[in-house]
């Protein structure tokens, strides 16, 4: 039977990391907690932040009713997978405190007093990118990184539906977020922020789930390990490439790509990953040197999404300048 620890936290929990390397298995287990609630995922914090002028100074209540109804009333928002009253939520935001961040957070927070958990929080790679965005919503926030062995992400994106980018920025993809994921654990230290590999998580899930717990502050729980038994109500039918979420813990999708990729495909991700997938405890595969030509459309690809980064950061920090209040949560 579970137990609390004398002194548990509520600071919010987001999970991250490179698309396709297991966070949602991740969100599952954490769910699975007793104290713990992560909803599927969600499509309103990052745009809620990033479109946060539009909704004007939220110490008026007739602008706080207008984020309300955006929140919970767009279908892009994803609001309506969470089962929540929209009526209801709305009148907490507009009745809540005047920022950004605190309209959020009622919205995470109904869905864990739905399932009866004191804690809540998010689940989205793309958060992975966007750390700094979060922390200034939720300055208490704690982070997950899952990490996953960059060529089986790279695999796996390629056989999504969603994904219509190709191999190169794929790559690209898993080596920044490999990158950003990277300074933010030095800067953040161990009170904030905490790192797993995905074979590890699968291998021995109790073992990397009590060192979750301990940095999260909570009491371990067994349920944690059988997420298969949350999937068919917390992971939305349409997404079926999370079906394997449905079964038992599955180990043999680890080191895949040896299958999955091309030999041209592997030389390229052991050339221009490689320091990466050693850092993160990874062998290479020994291939030699990929064509000169891939390489330089790698680097490419790879300084476009690093100016993409860039540019946003720029942009961010002019809206600041713009903001009518504070953004963050009030504690």
């Amino acid at each position: 039977m579970f137990t609390s620890a004398p002194a548990c936290s509520d600071r919010p929990v987001f999970v991250l990391g490179c698309p396709r390397s297991g966070t949602t298995l991740l969100q599952l287990m954490l769910h699975a907690h007793p104290r713990i609630a992560l909803p599927p995922e969600t499509r309103f914090v990052l745009p809620a932040y990033e479109g946060r002028l539009r909704f004007g100074d939220l110490r008026e209540p007739g602008n706080r009713a207008g984020l309300a109804a955006w929140i919970t009333g767009r279908k892009e928002s994803r609001f309506h997978e969470l089962g929540l009253d929209a009526e209801a939520v709305a009148e907490r935001i507009e009745g809540g405190p005047p920022t950004l961040g605190s309209a959020l957070g009622i919205a995470l927070r109904s869905y864990a007093e739905r399932h009866g958990k004191a804690r809540w929080g998010d689940k989205r790679p793309a958060y992975a990118l966007h750390v700094e965005e979060i922390l200034r919503l939720f300055p208490d926030a704690q982070f997950v990184h899952l990490v996953r062995d960059g060529r089986d992400c790279v695999a796996s994106l390629l056989g999504m539906p969603w994904w219509h980018s190709g191999f190169h920025e794929a790559v690209a993809t898993w080596a920044q977020v490999v990158d950003v994921t990277r300074r933010h654990a030095v800067r953040l230290g161990p009170d904030s922020w905490h790192e797993l590999r995905f074979e590890d998580l699968v291998a021995d899930p109790e073992r990397q789930l009590r060192g979750v717990c301990a940095y999260l502050g909570e009491e371990y729980d067994p349920s944690m390990t059988a997420p298969h038994r949350l999937a068919g109500k917390a992971v939305p039918a349409r997404k079926t490439w999370h079906r394997r979420t449905h079964g038992a813990l599955d180990t043999t999708r680890a080191g895949s790509w040896r299958q999955r990729l091309t030999p041209d495909q592997i030389r390229l991700c052991d050339a221009v990953l490689g320091d990466r997938l050693v850092r993160n405890g990874y062998e290479l595969s020994g291939a030699v040197r990929p064509d000169p030509a891939e390489l330089l459309r790698h680097r490419r690809v790879l300084a476009l999404r690093r100016a993409a980064h860039a540019k946003r950061r720029v942009v961010d920090r002019v809206a600041r300048v713009r903001e009518p209040g504070p953004v963050a949560a009030a504690r």
